[in-house]
């Protein structure tokens, strides 16, 4: 099998790939240094800091390997919202309504699993480890345990003490069309092609049918007949009924891209990118092409996981992620 000319292709591809994204990481690495952030930030302050959670999020992951999907969720949901600070994790309390309490952000899971790990650490290194840190390291590790490629962050984030149900109306809605989604995208310095990889993430998880049910009252011209069937199949069983984005809900893969292109897309937000001529060329590479979906995917992670960080003055450590110090 060494022998086979295309199977060293592919091999000098992964090269050329993890080569490319080490660049993309040490670049970014430069490029923070006005924030504070670094790989090794915590080599000496709690140098367990990386297994702990890696250990934590695959164990949780093995019980219920949903928690991917959500894990993930609730770092964009973070990030999209006054940086990656932590925000999404903050209670409500009687004087404010918190992020988490929007209805975009009610279907978010995974809240254990970063309780879980912030526990930990503080035992062996109290008051080190912020939460927005041990999000983004948290959703880095829960796409690698669905199969996704494996990627790096700087750390070093700070907590944010904002936390407001009015800011969620910066995340992108299910019924967005590929320019609204480029532009809310392009506010945070994100690349069309940024928008459709970071969009992948669908490929892990389902979607509520109060999120596609509309499409289905005046049939959605863009939705494949027969699929159409199997969301109102969902839909009758409640709003809060799930399907999934693809039929690989579990696994970190290109079957996304696959189902936008045979229109199969479940929400609208999903099916516009195929239906788009400034989209739709990414989606028909990633749906080829597993390898440069992954790749394209590890650098606007990295890319989203740097929005807005928080260091210094500007932010802290909660010793409880729920709460402000």
């Amino acid at each position: 099998m060494l022998d086979n000319p295309s199977f060293a292709l592919f091999e000098d591809y992964l090269i050329m790939a993890n080569l490319l994204t080490l660049f993309f990481v040490i670049m970014s690495c430069f490029k923070l240094g006005v924030y504070g952030l670094s790989m090794n930030y915590y080599l000496f302050s709690c140098p367990f800091v990386d297994s702990v959670v890696k250990n934590d999020v695959n164990k949780a992951l093995q019980d219920d390997p949903t928690l991917a999907a959500g894990l993930v969720r609730m770092h964009f949901h973070d990030c999209f919202i006054e940086g990656c600070d932590g925000s999404v994790l903050i209670d409500s309390t009687k004087e404010n309504t918190a992020e988490k309490d929007s209805p975009a952000n009610l279907s978010l899971k995974g809240y254990k699993v970063i309780d879980d790990i912030k526990l930990e650490l503080e035992k062996q290194c109290p008051g080190v480890v912020s939460c927005a840190d041990i999000l983004a390291m948290a959703a880095r590790d829960a796409v690698f345990f669905a199969g996704g490629p494996v990627y790096n962050i700087p750390k070093g984030r700070k907590d944010g003490t904002r936390s407001k149900i009015e800011d969620t109306f910066n995340l992108p809605p299910p019924f967005f069309n590929v320019s609204q989604l480029i532009r809310m995208f392009g506010q945070h310095g994100f690349s069309p092609k940024d928008m459709v990889a970071l969009s992948g993430a669908h490929t892990l998880g389902a979607a509520r049918c109060v999120s596609f049910k509309e499409r289905l009252t005046q049939l959605d011209q863009t939705l494949d007949s027969e699929f159409a069937k199997t969301l109102s199949k969902t839909c009758n069983i409640g709003d809060n009924a799930e399907q999934p984005f693809d039929a690989t809900r579990n696994d970190f893969d290109n079957s996304y891209f696959n189902s936008l292109v045979s229109n199969n897309g479940v929400l609208t937000s999903d099916q516009t990118l195929y239906n788009s001529a400034q989209t739709r060329n990414i989606v028909n590479m990633y749906a080829m092409n597993q390898a440069l979906f992954f790749l394209d995917f590890q650098q606007a992670m990295v890319k989203m996981s740097l929005l807005d960080v928080k260091e210094g003055s500007k932010g802290e450590v909660r010793k409880n992620c729920h709460k402000i110090n």
